[in-house]
């Protein structure tokens, strides 16, 4: 497994593909990750210990991360790096949606996608588009000024550059 600061970056320009019950396929271009990064990272949900909500955050890297936030949205992470070291890459925004709540929404995800392998899903995983060469930007995360400005401040979100 690899470390989620690797993963960010090589999931910029990749597909994620989501096959619907009825058939038809959308792919969405990953345009901007985010890293969550480690029980010492006071922005990871893993910075609370081991719980039901981060559980996957624990496992081997390859499962997905879903969690609810505003009663509303389903942010889709994919977990990275060694078993019993959690960390997980959230989907910030797409080619079609500017956000990772509308990322959620667009993919119909709930939480029946928590701990779902990538490698073997029929329903959602990551294709690799060939394009190589993607350029990016660093950048603050977002949305976490209450882990403090080490780990708010961190340039662990990571923007294509198209």
């Amino acid at each position: 497994m690899q470390d989620a600061t690797d993963v960010a970056v090589q999931l910029l320009g990749k597909e994620i593909v989501r096959k619907f019950d009825d058939g038809t396929e959308l792919r969405l271009t990953i345009t901007e990750t985010e890293v969550y990064r480690g029980e010492e990272d006071l922005g990871c949900h893993a910075s609370k210990g081991r719980t039901p909500r981060t559980e996957v955050m624990y496992w081997e890297g390859g499962y997905i991360y879903v969690y609810l936030v505003y009663g509303m949205y389903w942010l889709l992470n994919f977990v990275t790096g060694p078993e019993a070291h959690p960390q997980a890459v959230l989907i910030r925004a797409t080619d079609k949606a500017d956000g990772p709540g509308k990322t959620g929404k667009i993919l119909k995800l709930d939480k029946s996608f928590y701990g779902e392998d990538l490698t073997s899903s029929e329903r959602l995983f990551v294709d690799d588009t060939g394009k190589k060469n993607i350029t990016y930007s660093r950048h603050p995360r977002v949305g976490i000024d209450y882990a403090g400005p080490k780990w708010s401040k961190i340039l662990w979100r990571f923007k294509t550059d198209y």
